[in-house]
């Protein structure tokens, strides 16, 4: 189990009579579907199905909590006020201690940010924290995702809801999603050797795609994240990266 301290993170009290239709209208998360409590990670997305920022959405009684890294508090925040431009809705930051408590692979998508000190809570950069958000695929914005992607190139594609109905950038979406042919996903990669890999790093030809993030694993090799084209993204294939032999491995392993 692994506590990870979310206190820098932006959070943002969303409240007014049309809280809920304006979320559900703005965001990739059912808004309409949260229970009280309850919360979902997604994104917000530009008119052509970009992401522009990842987001938690929580459901706290008669208003809403949304979290970000802090490098999108001040963006995810901006989009918020200019699209809220006749809608009943308020926006609050929230400041003081918060966190995330990961007792499985699982948790690191699913457990929610809960306010208040976590015993032990560690930083994002602690190289645990780190090892178990590159094996599950949890984005950083800036460096494993961006303007440049789409969500479902990305693990967020599992956490889109095709039958929540219109948003922002849902028709793009919809279309690659109906047609199946979206051409890169973010995997995993094993590679060889200890040494840093700088993001960005390109894959050896006639492999396509190139490194995001990048860790030591504790044994002598690198854990991963890296942008693939489909005709090398399949789990198991061997690739070749900085000189040295990566294997692909599906999101999260």
């Amino acid at each position: 189990m692994i506590t990870v301290d979310r206190s820098s993170w932006g959070r943002l009290r969303v409240t007014g009579d049309d809280r809920t239709r304006f979320l559900q209208g703005l965001t990739t998360v059912n808004v309409e579907a949260l229970a009280d409590g309850a919360h979902g990670w997604g994104a917000i997305l530009n008119p052509k199905g970009r992401v522009l920022s990842v987001i938690d959405v929580a459901r706290a009684g008669d208003s809403y909590v949304i979290a970000c890294e802090a490098v999108l508090a001040a963006p995810t925040r901006a989009l918020l006020e200019r699209y809220a431009v006749m809608d009943d809705v308020a926006f609050e930051p929230l400041t003081g201690p918060a966190h995330q408590v990961w007792d499985s692979a699982a948790a690191v998508w699913t457990a929610p940010i809960a306010p208040g000190e976590g015993a032990g809570a560690r930083p994002d950069d602690d190289p645990e924290v780190e090892r178990l958000r590159i094996r599950t695929g949890f984005l950083r914005y800036g460096i494993d995702v961006d303007e440049g992607h789409f969500p479902f190139e990305t693990p967020l594609a599992a956490l889109l809801d095709y039958g929540k109905g219109c948003y922002v950038g849902q028709e793009p979406v919809f279309r690659v999603h109906a047609q199946g042919n979206a051409a890169r996903t973010l995997r995993g990669l094993a590679i060889e050797g200890s040494a840093p890999i700088a993001p960005g790093t390109a894959l050896a030809a006639p492999a396509k795609g190139q490194v995001t993030s990048s860790i030591a694993d504790g044994g002598g090799g690198l854990l991963a994240l890296g942008f693939l084209h489909r005709t090398c993204w399949d789990p198991g294939t061997a690739l070749e990266v900085d000189g040295r032999r990566a294997v692909v491995h599906e999101l999260p392993w």
